[in-house]
């Protein structure tokens, strides 16, 4: 895995992780670093290339990002992106400054198909902007090799020292040939062979974890997500019944979903672990009456799956190694990696449990991204209706009812989503919607249901269409497929009078409710 490896140098941007994502595409294993990373801690991970992602301020300003000098003279391969172009230039003696016009959106760019960064681009091409400055001038040794109507420098290059700069997007899907751009700098320019790839993941991970556990004991706790359900088949085909699973239902899975997850893990499924169901329902209604605060609720839950998870842990006693489903974006979204600020705490990192008797713990899909976990899962042969289930929060249903959590509004989600999810299935939709779900908004309002006045409440429906869930759209549903599930669910679902559906894109919105 890090035989050959990109980094992308995170200097606050937005896309920090698609520009992780796309280099991924291209068969070439990447990580994202904050600009605060040390320079000799970048050498010594011997990069092939470094990629430097945009950001929000202006380079040339006092307290704004930056970096050294020495960075552009290692000999490696450089592309800036946006800001890291023009922090580029900056740094090395050209000019930025603000742009007379500022460009932003869908923008047609000339380019030279000469440059090695632009090989099987077209000359004219389609491609994502978002500027307020711009390079005025490039700096000593560089050559511009794309513009615009309004930006002169919309690439640079200087092939001496192997450094590229764009001032657009390639990472997002608006700018319509960026992946092959990107193939280009990765494959071409730093000369990776693309040889990050899942089914050697799997095998590699396997050979590891097997010569790490040795004949040790391993505890793993399994939601029924896809992220924990591929660790514990992962581990089991590594080490088998050393594995145990214990799966905590909490109450808050989606309708029948706690026996699902018994039936594909337990003694009846195919797997060779050992598995302990703990029903702890009414313990999670408990600790959450009255409780209506998000984060609070996220805490709440996390807090006492662990207690739960350790009650268990010391009946089994001492275990060598502890497992967890932790992806890379967790990683980056808890302010663990690159710039990102702490945009919500993750169950699965950083709350460890205190009390559980273990040596180490094994993250073994730590470097993975969402999509990427999924095709590891089907390397190893897991039924592909449990690869492609809809992604599902840790908190699961407790942050998919807006205020307080009762067993009454659990119910309630738990049939409204069952029903929406049958009704997308049926309607032939159901792969090609990045996620959706129904949620339980705290509105009641005034309805007529037989001649009878209600006060019940609303439910919401959300369905996005996203590649990396670090962005979304909503996903633009047949409305006879909306009004069936309406009327489905005012009808069969008890408490419910009014179906309402969230346009909302991410950002400004989240794709979860909280």
């Amino acid at each position: 895995m890090n035989q050959e490896k990109v980094i992308v140098i995170d200097f606050g941007g937005q896309y920090n992780q698609l520009v992780a994502r796309r280099v991924r595409e291209c068969n070439v294993y990447c990580e994202i670093y904050s600009y605060r990373t040390d320079l000799e801690q970048i050498k010594a991970m011997n990069p092939k290339g470094i990629i430097l992602t945009g950001g929000p301020n202006s380079c040339y300003e006092k307290e704004s990002p930056t970096y050294r000098k020495e960075l552009f003279e290692l000999g490696i391969p450089v592309l800036g992106l946006c800001y890291g172009a023009q922090l580029m230039m900056h740094v090395l003696g050209g000019t930025v400054e603000k742009a007379p016009v500022r460009e932003y959106g869908k923008t047609e760019v000339f380019v030279d198909t000469k440059s090695a960064l632009f090989t099987e681009v077209s000359e004219k091409t389609i491609c994502w902007m978002s500027h307020f400055d711009y390079i005025s001038e490039v700096a000593s040794g560089f050559e511009v090799v794309a513009h615009t109507a309004d930006c002169p420098v919309a690439a640079a290059q200087n092939t001496e020292k192997n450094l590229y700069a764009i001032q657009f997007h390639p990472e997002v899907l608006h700018t319509t040939e960026g992946t092959r751009m990107l193939y280009n700098f990765v494959r071409n320019i730093c000369g990776c062979s693309g040889s990050w790839r899942m089914d050697s993941f799997v095998e590699n991970s396997i050979r590891e974890i097997r010569k790490k556990v040795g004949k040790g004991k391993v505890l793993c706790a399994l939601s029924g997500g896809v992220d924990s359900s591929v660790a514990a088949v992962l581990l089991s085909k590594a080490v088998g019944n050393q594995l145990t699973c214990v799966f905590v239902d909490h109450g808050l899975l989606r309708k029948n979903e706690g026996d699902e997850v018994e039936a594909v893990f337990g003694p009846e499924g195919p797997y060779e672990l050992n598995f302990i169901r703990v029903n702890a329902q009414e313990r999670y209604y408990s600790k959450l009456a009255g409780v209506t605060e998000p984060e609070q609720k996220r805490k709440i839950i996390g807090e006492e799956f662990i207690r739960v998870f350790e009650e268990e842990a010391k009946k089994i006693g001492a275990v060598d190694f502890l497992v967890q489903g932790t992806i890379y974006p967790d990683v980056v979204e808890s302010g663990l990696g690159g710039e990102s600020a702490v945009i919500k705490s993750h169950h699965n990192v950083g709350g460890l449990p205190e009390h559980v008797d273990f040596k180490e713990i094994i993250e073994p899909l730590r470097s993975l991204f969402k999509d990427e976990v999924r095709k590891a899962g089907l390397e190893l042969g897991i039924p592909e209706y449990l690869v492609f289930r809809q992604p599902f929060p840790g908190p699961g249903l407790g942050i998919r009812i807006i205020g307080e959590v009762t067993a009454e509004k659990v119910k309630i989600v738990q049939d409204a989503d069952a029903i929406y999810r049958e009704e997308i299935a049926n309607a032939g939709l159901d792969k090609s919607i990045g996620q959706y779900f129904a949620a339980l908004t705290n509105m009641r309002s005034v309805g007529v249901m037989g001649d009878e006045r209600t006060y019940d409440y609303a439910v919401a429906l959300r369905a996005v269409n996203t590649i990396d869930f670090m962005t979304a759209e909503a996903a633009e549903l047949p409305f006879e497929v909306l009004q069936r599930v309406m009327s489905r669910i005012i009808n069969e679902v008890k408490g419910v009078n009014r179906v309402m559906y969230d346009l909302t894109s991410k950002p400004p919105g989240t794709i979860e409710f909280e």
